[in-house]
């Protein structure tokens, strides 16, 4: 009895044996189209951006030589980069805070009983879903000195004596684009925190008013804790998207004026369009990747910590 019992036990852990590699080939199975999507828009151009990175290549050719970490040393030893990333930083920190303080305050005022609600819930949507070109032309025209409806506005108020050039003239430039930048992504972060404060259980306002607390302290005390978790997703998300963000600053200053506005991906495009250097471009790339990996390494701990 106890050889046949122990057979049919090694027999059961055998069969047993069988399934689980029959359910871990299915699951590879399953994943490898995911896995070879990611490597194909993912690894491989990541890996190919390090690999350019260590090579002189003309780009209308793609010809080039070997120069090593040469392209590391030059950027990290030229001024102009460095310029970049400080704009860059001010850019992503300014448009960044803005669209958390102007979004929080819009998802509160959208989340009240007011007979507008699903209009305006509709309506601020339309920032974010514009076209950017569209969206620069209007701000472009806005922000003429010469015809815009701006100055002419601010003129005729009284409040300015003379057109201010907001795109061709500092602070103004890196200003107005940051308030673009803030006006065209906000909406992000509306939709994201007015989602949390229809989840958050009305018993605790409750209770936060049977304590005595007012709507400052029922902000504070309530409703900001309830939010930490989804304002630290849309910081991470928001701070990388914005400091790669490319379109919106080229199109509306290109840079300038001079350098002024110039930040790390638009240096990438001059690099490697209009200097027509692709190894140094890739390099530009490979430490503006680094610098965003470094930073969300941080935050994430940061944030890992206070929650702990």
């Amino acid at each position: 009895m106890t050889t046949l019992s122990q057979a049919s036990s090694v027999s059961m852990r055998a069969e047993q044996t069988r399934l689980e590699r029959r359910y871990a080939h299915l699951g590879l199975l399953l994943i490898a189209p995911t896995v070879l999507i990611f490597s194909a828009v993912i690894v491989y151009p990541l890996i190919s951006a390090i690999y350019m990175s260590l090579f002189s290549i003309f780009t209308p050719t793609l010809e080039g030589k070997w120069v090593g970490v040469d392209n590391y040393v030059q950027l990290l030893s030229a001024s102009e980069f460095w310029w970049s990333l400080l704009n860059n930083l001010i850019w992503t920190v300014g448009t960044l805070t803005l669209q958390i303080v102007f979004g929080i305050g819009m998802a509160l005022v959208l989340h009240q009983n007011i007979w507008f609600r699903s209009l305006a819930r509709s309506l601020i949507l339309f920032p974010y879903f514009i076209s950017t070109v569209v969206a620069v032309l209007v701000w472009k025209w806005l922000f003429n000195d010469l015809y815009g409806i701006l100055n002419h506005l601010m003129m005729s108020a009284g409040l300015i004596d003379m057109p201010i050039d907001y795109l061709g003239d500092m602070p103004n430039a890196m200003i107005s684009v940051i308030l673009v930048g803030a006006w065209k992504y906000f909406p992000f972060v509306v939709i994201a925190v007015l989602a949390r404060l229809q989840s958050i259980p009305d018993q605790l306002y409750e209770a936060a008013k049977i304590d005595g607390a007012g709507a400052v302290a029922r902000f504070f005390d309530v409703t900001l804790p309830q939010l930490r978790e989804v304002l630290v997703v849309i910081v991470m998300l928001r701070a990388i998207w914005d400091f790669k963000e490319f379109d919106l600053i080229f199109l509306l200053t290109g840079g300038g004026p001079i350098i002024s506005t110039q930040t790390l991906p638009l240096m990438v495009y001059k690099e490697a369009f209009a200097l027509n250097q692709l190894g140094m471009a890739s390099a530009y790339a490979v430490v503006m990747m680094a610098i965003m990996l470094f930073f969300m390494i941080v935050y994430i701990r940061k944030t890992r910590e206070k929650s702990a």
